[in-house]
Formats: structure tokens, sequence, C-alpha cells
């Protein structure tokens, strides 16, 4: 036994710990991708596949195991063009840089304090009246294609505006608010749906909307309820609902004052996330 673990460790370097790290991380990452889309319905079939593949192989099934190996070629393509979304999402979170954005870079405290005051105070009032709202922050990843379909606006955020640009009787109350650091830059602005089945029957097309831009971007989205004010938070595909006006303030606080979050706290928040959104699946 003490041999065997002397042949392990021979010739093992530093540089491979770092390897494996490096490789356990993106397996890591690799699964939670799954899970959170329609990819693990997929990867449940290919290991079907795979398992009737190999017996097909071992017991001398050759025509079932030629139309396998042509499948395999064809199926390929198939999948890129099938689960096209899913891969620009994964490539996107991939290319996306930890950096804070320009725009919130630019930003004091003082500035940024304000911002974010008058922005929970909006929503507070959204929240009060059942006014439906649906703002969109922008970070990482420019929303210059969903912007062209609104109406550039290139104004200070205040709870004033915010109110008149959602209000029912604006030209621009129907569709999303895109507000680039501490400036609304359009409103009236159309985003795309989320294809998710599960997000619950009782939310409309304006949660749809929220839910979709979050998964095709890093966006932040605060979405209120027009039929029962309640708020919610979408980020990463992701929805938070009946959110405090608290909680939504210390979200924007983290996008207008970001923290350096290191390796282990990003997995620690990460593994959190993940355990109660398992936990509300059961219930």
């Amino acid at each position: 036994m003490v041999e065997f673990f002397q042949n392990v460790f021979v010739g093992f370097r530093l540089i491979d710990v770092l390897d494996i790290v490096i490789v356990a991380y993106l397996v890591y990452k690799i699964l939670g991708f799954i899970q959170e889309t329609r990819a693990q319905q997929l990867v449940r079939g290919l290991v079907v596949l795979g398992i009737v593949f190999f017996l097909s192989d071992f017991l001398k099934l050759y025509l079932l195991n030629w139309l396998l190996r042509n499948f395999v070629t064809m199926g390929f393509f198939a999948l890129i063009v099938l689960f096209q979304p899913e891969l620009r999402r994964g490539l996107e979170q991939l290319g996306r840089r930890n950096i804070v954005s320009g725009q919130f870079r630019s930003l004091d405290k003082e500035n940024a304090i304000e911002v974010v005051k008058e922005i929970v105070a909006a929503v507070d009032d959204f929240s009060a009246t059942r006014t439906g709202a649906l703002i969109v922050f922008e970070r990482e990843t420019m929303l210059n294609d969903i912007i062209e379909t609104g109406t550039i606006v290139d104004a200070r955020i205040s709870v004033r505006l915010l109110g008149n640009l959602f209000y029912e009787g604006s030209p621009l109350h129907d569709g999303a608010v895109i507000i680039r650091g501490d400036r609304i830059h359009a409103a009236s602005c159309v985003l795309p749906l989320t294809e998710k089945k599960n997000i619950g029957r009782n939310l409309g097309t304006r949660h749809r909307a929220g839910l979709g831009v979050s998964e095709v971007s890093d966006a932040l989205v605060i979405v209120v309820s027009e039929e029962t004010g309640v708020i919610s938070v979408a980020e990463n595909g992701n929805f938070r609902r009946f959110m405090d006006l608290k909680s939504v303030e210390k979200i924007l606080l983290g996008v207008y004052m970001p923290q350096e979050e290191t390796f282990r706290e990003r997995m620690t928040r990460t593994l959190k996330h993940r355990r109660k959104e398992e936990t509300r699946d059961g219930e």
C-alpha cells in the first residue's frame, strides 16, 4: 500500500495541483450549466445511447452499431442548432470579465448611494400602487440590440422620471427601461422571452421577458407585478421573488459599489443559491 502511494506521488509537481484544480473547476461549471438548462435531459439521453452503443459493439449487433455511429456524426451538428441559445449563454458567461464595468467604476460613493435610493424609492412606489415595471441594469454585456427596439432617453435617474415612464398613460410604459450607469438610457425596449416552462403559471410576459434577458446577458432585472405589486429580481437566468426593499437596496449597492469577491466566497454563494433552488423545487 505504501509503495502504491509512493508511485503515485513520484514526479508529482506543483503545476499538477494547478492542473487538477482547473479541470475540477471546469467540470463543476459544466455540471452546473447542464443542471440549469435543457442539457440535463440531453445528457441523460446521451448516456443511454452510449450504453446501447457499447452493448451493440459487445454483442456484435452490427446494424445497430452502424446506425449509432452515423447518428453521432449527424447528431453533433443537430445539437449545435437545437441548443444554440444554451451554447451562446455558456460562451458569454465564459467570456465575461470579473471586473467592475466602466460605467459603475466612474461613479463615486455618494453618487452611487443617491442613485440606489432613487431606484429603491421608485420600486417602492410601483409596488404600493401596483404599477407594472421592468427595469434592466446593463453591466458587462452591452444591450445595444435591445436598446435599438426602444426609445433613447439618456436622462438622470429620478423617482419622478421612472414614475412617468411606467405610468399607464405614458406612450413609453409598455416595455423595459434600460439603465446604463447612473442614467436612464432607453425606455419601451423589447426583451427576449425565456423558454423555461417551470417559472410559474401566475407569471406573465413581463416576468418572462425579465428572466429572458438575464439568460442571454449578465444584466440585473427588477420586475414589479402589475397584479400583485410583488417585487422580483432576475439574474443569471434565475428568479428571486417576494423581495423586500432592503434586499433590493442591498443587491443594487452590490451592483453600483461592488467589492472584490474571492473564489471561495463565490463558490459558497453559488452552493447556497443552488441549495435554495433545490429546496424550492422539492416543495
